[in-house]
């Protein structure tokens, strides 16, 4: 039995020379602007990332949520937390705002973030919570408008933190950026292939800086908790 060709499933190629170079050209368009967003990033962000050794002395580290595993934090956001854990007990922080979602009852990133630190040295009073941090744009306007941070060091994976600064930077925090390197198994290449599309919505939401998926009243917890560590 003879298979019917599904000639109106392939793409029609243009026949002309012209048709052709015009082709080209349209693709080469695309792909320069898919590039622009994850290039905006390279070029804002290039003098804001540190180490956990030489990251600035600040007041407030800002962890943003990287999932949990069991109701524990994942391997990636466990590395986070505990980077955080190293510039706390170096002196380098006074406290920890941990910022991930807590949208439904059965998931809870923050309290479990929250957890880990403290069993890591982090004193409880020294750990504020954000339980709308739905995504890094979020996170950011809320550490600034609900929260009252000026100025804080970003922690997340490499492949994920010029685009915290970048949006932080957006939201009005000076922002510096420390990466945790990370083994290259398959959710590096899934994260490093996700921030190429993701660069794109955060160039847009630096762009026109829309609200946050839940905004609320000001929260005085870093205040409290600055206030309790110098008493």
């Amino acid at each position: 039995m003879a298979v019917p060709r599904l000639a109106f499933l392939r793409p029609r190629l243009p026949r002309t020379r012209t048709g052709r170079r015009r082709a080209v050209q349209v693709l080469m368009l695309g792909c320069v602007l898919a590039l622009l967003p994850v290039t905006w990033l390279f070029l804002t962000t290039g003098d804001r990332l540190r180490t956990t050794a030489d990251a600035p002395r600040t007041e407030v580290a800002v962890v943003f949520g990287a999932g949990l595993w069991n109701g524990e934090p994942s391997p990636y956001l466990a590395h986070r937390l505990d980077a955080a854990a190293r510039l706390y007990r170096a002196g380098r922080i006074e406290v920890v705002l941990v910022t991930g979602d807590n949208s439904r009852t059965d998931y809870d990133e923050p309290d479990a973030m929250r957890a880990y630190l403290t069993r890591h040295g982090v004193p409880d009073e020294r750990i504020v919570s954000d339980y709308a941090g739905f995504d890094t744009w979020d996170s950011c306007v809320r550490a600034k408008k609900i929260f009252g941070v000026d100025r804080a060091v970003l922690i997340s994976q490499d492949f994920h933190i010029r685009r915290a600064v970048a949006l932080c930077r957006a939201a009005g925090v000076t922002a510096y950026g420390v990466g945790v390197p990370a083994k290259h198994d398959v959710t590096w290449y899934y994260g490093n292939t996700r921030e190429v599309f993701a660069a794109g919505k955060a160039a847009l939401e630096a762009l026109f800086r829309p609200d946050p998926t839940f905004l609320g009243p000001e929260e005085p917890g870093i205040a409290e908790a600055l206030a309790a560590g110098r008493g």
